[in-house]
């Protein structure tokens, strides 16, 4: 990426090189395209494997949330997972919502939207929310983020975050525990690579 263009980028400026990838997504090798621009275009980034990692099986139905989708492996993992539910996945990048759509059908993954956030109808209310939230845009705009999507879970809807350790992921469950006081349940569920899993689990 150039200059001070980030992966939150709307409208990456780097040239869109589109190239094909081989990752490990819901228990099977899949090839899929990527291009710069997007976070974590040459490979699948360590936090997003200690995610998949540590999550349950998804909600086989309803709706549910890749918040931050870059080049589609949540998501993407998501409907494989769960072909009967209606996966978002959500990003402020457009290219990474272009290579989104374009690795759903090249899976076969029929179930699955990319769009903008404000692009998701307001009434739509999640059974699960997977994430790598993009620390890097700043706490208060992550705040704002989180505080957004994590009350849009269903009673007793599961989100499940990932972060690293040294990027802030300890005063951040705290943040949330503070912040979803009576409205939900926080712990963390897992360490590895240095990063933690955190989990949200509304109140029922």
């Amino acid at each position: 990426m150039t200059g001070t263009e980030h992966y939150f980028t709307a409208e990456p400026a780097s040239p869109d090189e589109r190239r094909a990838r081989t990752v490990h997504l819901a228990g099977r090798d899949v090839e899929v395209e990527t291009a710069g621009g997007v976070f974590s275009p040459d490979h699948l980034d360590a936090g997003t494997e200690v995610l998949l990692r540590h999550v349950p099986d998804p909600p086989r139905d309803g709706d549910l949330l890749d918040l931050g989708c870059g080049w589609g492996p949540v998501a993407l993992s998501l409907g494989i997972l769960a072909p009967d539910a209606r996966v978002w996945a959500v990003d402020v990048n457009e290219r990474a919502l272009d290579l989104t759509r374009r690795n759903a059908a090249r899976l076969g993954v029929e179930g699955l939207t990319a769009a903008r956030p404000e692009d998701v109808p307001d009434d739509v209310r999640f059974a699960a929310i997977w994430s790598n939230p993009p620390i890097r845009v700043g706490k208060e705009t992550l705040h704002a983020m989180l505080r957004q999507w994590l009350r849009r879970l269903v009673p007793g809807g599961e989100a499940y975050l990932v972060v690293a350790k040294n990027l802030g992921s300890d005063s951040l469950l705290r943040w949330l525990a503070t912040e979803l006081d009576g409205l939900a349940a926080v712990d963390r569920v897992a360490t590895a690579r240095g990063f933690r899993v955190l989990r949200v689990v509304a109140a029922s």
